[in-house]
C-alpha cells in the first residue's frame, strides 16, 4: 500500500499509521492471551484454581473495559468486533458481553471537505451539479461511513419521484483500515487456533473468515443497494414493512443515495406515543417481521439496532396505521435451506418443550461438532423443561429470579464445555436475534421474546403438518401413476408376444403378467388407503373437517384392495 494511502488511513484512525495500528491490535491481543493463559491454565496446574476463580469476574470486566476503549479509539472494524462479542452469550462470560453491549459507532464525523473530495471523485462531478443542496452536518457518523441529507436537482427529482434523499459516503481510507484490521484478526485467530481449549470449542479461523466476508460486503455500497432491493421484494406485499428506494444514478461502490425515509426511531417511546402509537404494540410486530426474515425468507437484516429501524405513521390506513421502515442493508445474512429447516425444528422443539428434540435440532443445524457428547446437554434441556415447561411464558415472570440464576449458572457451564462450531452466517443470526430481543424489551419492559415464539412455532408446526400431507399425497399420486402405466407396458409386452415380434410364447408367462397387474393395483390401493388415513389423522388436529374427509376417503381404496384380492384368490 502506498504511503499516501497509509497516511490517509492514519488520519482517520486517530492519527496512527497503518503499521502502528496493526502492532497495537496485536499487542493488545497478545497481552490478554498471556494473562488468560497464566490464570486459566498455568496457575490451576499449581493447585491455585480457587485463587483464579475468585478474581475471574474482575479480570473479565477489566478486559472488556480495555477493549471498549481500544475500539472507540481505533474505530474501523474494532467496533464491529466488540459488537459481535457482545452477542456471543453462548461462549463468552456475562462480564464481557454486558460491558460491550452498549458499544456503538462512537466516532467523530469526518470533516465535510474530505467527504466532498471523495464523493466528487466517485461521481465524477462537483456536488453542486449533482444535488440542489446538501447539508454539511452529518445526520449519522459511523466507523465505516457517514450520511448527509440532500435535495435532488429538479430533473432528477422528476425522474425518480423523490426530492429529499440521504447521501451516504464511506470514510476516507476505510479500505486500508479494514485491510489492516482483518490482517491483525487473522493473526490473532491463528494464535487462538493453537490453544486446544479454544480450538475444541470453536473454529476460530472460520469465524474470522465469515466476519471478513461480512465486513468487505458492508463497505461495498453497490452490494448494499442490491440488498435493499432484494429485501424490499421479499416484503413487497407486506403492509407492515417499507424500504427506502435507491437512486442508482447517484450510487457507486463508495457513495450511496437513498430516499429519505427518516421517521420515528423505533425505541423513541415518547415520540411514538405522541404520534398515537402504542410502543408495546410495535414490539410483537417487529419480532414477527424478524422471524419471517429468518425462518421463511432466509434473507435477514443482521444489524437491526434502533438506529436502523423507524416507525412511520401511515395516516388514513385503519388496518395498518403505521409501518416499520428498515434502513442500512450493508450487513445482511442469508440462511441456507438446511440451516433454515434446522432452525424451524429448533423453534418447534423449544415451543413444545422437547428437550431431546431441541438437542437433535441443534445437531441437525450443525452447531455442535460431531465429537460432542450431547448427553449432558440433553439432561440439562430435559431438566429445563421439567422445571419450567409446564408454565406459560407469562407465568415464568413470577418465578424467583434466584432459581433462574442458579439454573443459568449450571446450564451455562454445560454449554461452555461443549465443542461448538458455527455454521455459515450463524454469527449474524445470533446477532440479529440478540438485537431483536433488546429492541423489543426497550419498547415494552414486560415483553418476552418467547411470547412471540410460541404462536409463530405453532404456525410452523401446522406448516410442517401440511408439508407431510403434501408429501404423502405426492407419493400416492406417483405410485398411482406408476400402477396405471404398468398395465399398458405389460399389455405392450403381451402384444409383442402375440404378434411374434418378441420370440416368446408361454401361457404361464401370460398368467404371471396378469397376476402382476392385479397385485400392483392392489398394492397401490393399499398404499393410498394408508396415506389418506395417516394424512387425515395428522390434519385432524388442526382442521377437523378436512381430517375427517381424508379419513373417510381412505375407505374407497381399501374396498378396491379387498375386491382385487378376492379376484386374485379366484
Amino acid at each position: 500500500m502506498g504511503s499516501g494511502r497509509r497516511d490517509q488511513a492514519g488520519d482517520v484512525a486517530g492519527g496512527v499509521s497503518a503499521s502502528a495500528r496493526y502492532r497495537r491490535i496485536l499487542r493488545f491481543a497478545a497481552w490478554h492471551l498471556a494473562v488468560t493463559w497464566w490464570f486459566e491454565l498455568f496457575l490451576p496446574r499449581l493447585g491455585l484454581r480457587r485463587l483464579t476463580e475468585r478474581n475471574r469476574a474482575r479480570r473479565m470486566t477489566r478486559f472488556a473495559q480495555r477493549f471498549h476503549q481500544l475500539a472507540v479509539e481505533l474505530g474501523g472494524l474494532m467496533i464491529k468486533v466488540g459488537q459481535f462479542m457482545s452477542s456471543r452469550l453462548d461462549v463468552l462470560p456475562p462480564e464481557i458481553t454486558a460491558e460491550l453491549e452498549g458499544l456503538q459507532d462512537e466516532v467523530p464525523p469526518v470533516p465535510f471537505p474530505a467527504i466532498r473530495q471523495l464523493a466528487e471523485a466517485e461521481l465524477g462531478a462537483p456536488l453542486e451539479s449533482v444535488f440542489a443542496s446538501i447539508e454539511q452536518t452529518p445526520i449519522a457518523a459511523a466507523s465505516l461511513g457517514q450520511a448527509h441529507r440532500a435535495k435532488l436537482l429538479p430533473g432528477n427529482a422528476e425522474d425518480t419521484g423523490l426530492s429529499s434523499v440521504v447521501f451516504k459516503v464511506q470514510r476516507p481510507g476505510i479500505h486500508t483500515i479494514v485491510d489492516i484490521d482483518l490482517a491483525a484478526l487473522r493473526k490473532v485467530g491463528g494464535w487462538l487456533s493453537r490453544i486446544r481449549i479454544i480450538s475444541d470449542r470453536a473454529d476460530v479461523p472460520a469465524l474470522i473468515k465469515e466476519f471478513a466476508q461480512t465486513s468487505l460486503e458492508e463497505i461495498d455500497y453497490l452490494n448494499e443497494a442490491a440488498n435493499s432491493e432484494r429485501f424490499a421484494a421479499d416484503f413487497a406485499h407486506d403492509a407492515r414493512v417499507t424500504v427506502p428506494a435507491v437512486v442508482w444514478e447517484r450510487t457507486t461502490r463508495r457513495v450511496l443515495t437513498l430516499e429519505d425515509v427518516t421517521a420515528i426511531k423505533i425505541t423513541d417511546a415518547g415520540a411514538l406515543r405522541f404520534a398515537g402509537i402504542d410502543p408495546s404494540a410495535v414490539a410483537p410486530v417487529f419480532a414477527s417481521v424478524m422471524f419471517d426474515q429468518l425462518f421463511t425468507n432466509g434473507f435477514f437484516h443482521a444489524d437491526p439496532h434502533p438506529g436502523n429501524i423507524f416507525v412511520t405513521p401511515n395516516g388514513g390506513n385503519a388496518e395498518h396505521p403505521w409501518k416499520l421502515t428498515f434502513i442500512d442493508f450493508g450487513m445482511m445474512g442469508e440462511v441456507p435451506a438446511k440451516t433454515r429447516a434446522g432452525l424451524r425444528k429448533l423453534l418447534i422443539a423449544a415451543a413444545s418443550r422437547d428437550g431431546k428434540g431441541l438437542v437433535a435440532a441443534i445437531s441437525y443445524v450443525g452447531v455442535l461438532m460431531p465429537s460432542a457428547d450431547t448427553r449432558e446437554l440433553e439432561r440439562a434441556m430435559t431438566q429445563l423443561f421439567a422445571r419450567f415447561g409446564g408454565m406459560g411464558f407469562a407465568e415464568l415472570r413470577d418465578v424467583d429470579p434466584r432459581e433462574f440464576r442458579d439454573f443459568g449458572t449450571e446450564f451455562g457451564s454445560v454449554i461452555r464445555s461443549l465443542p461448538f462450531q458455527l455454521p455459515e452466517n450463524f454469527l449474524l443470526i445470533i446477532r440479529a436475534m440478540s438485537l431483536t430481543s433488546g429492541v423489543c424489551s426497550s419498547l415494552d419492559s414486560r415483553f418476552n421474546l418467547w411470547d412471540s415464539v410460541e404462536p409463530y412455532a405453532a404456525q410452523l408446526l401446522r406448516d410442517e403438518r401440511g408439508n407431510l400431507v403434501n408429501d404423502i399425497a405426492s407419493q400416492a399420486v406417483d405410485a398411482a401413476t406408476l400402477a396405471f402405466r404398468l398395465p399398458k407396458r405389460l399389455d405392450g409386452l403381451i402384444t409383442r408376444v402375440e404378434d411374434g415380434s418378441l420370440q416368446v410364447s408361454n401361457r404361464r408367462l401370460e398368467r404371471q403378467v396378469a397376476r402382476l397387474i392385479r397385485l400392483a393395483r392392489a398394492g397401490v390401493a393399499a398404499l393410498m388407503f394408508g396415506g389418506l388415513l395417516i394424512a387425515g389423522s395428522v390434519v385432524r388436529g388442526g382442521d377437523v373437517v378436512l381430517g375427517n374427509v381424508l379419513m373417510v376417503s381412505s375407505v374407497v381404496p381399501l374396498l378396491i384392495a379387498a375386491v382385487t384380492g378376492r379376484r386374485h384368490n379366484r
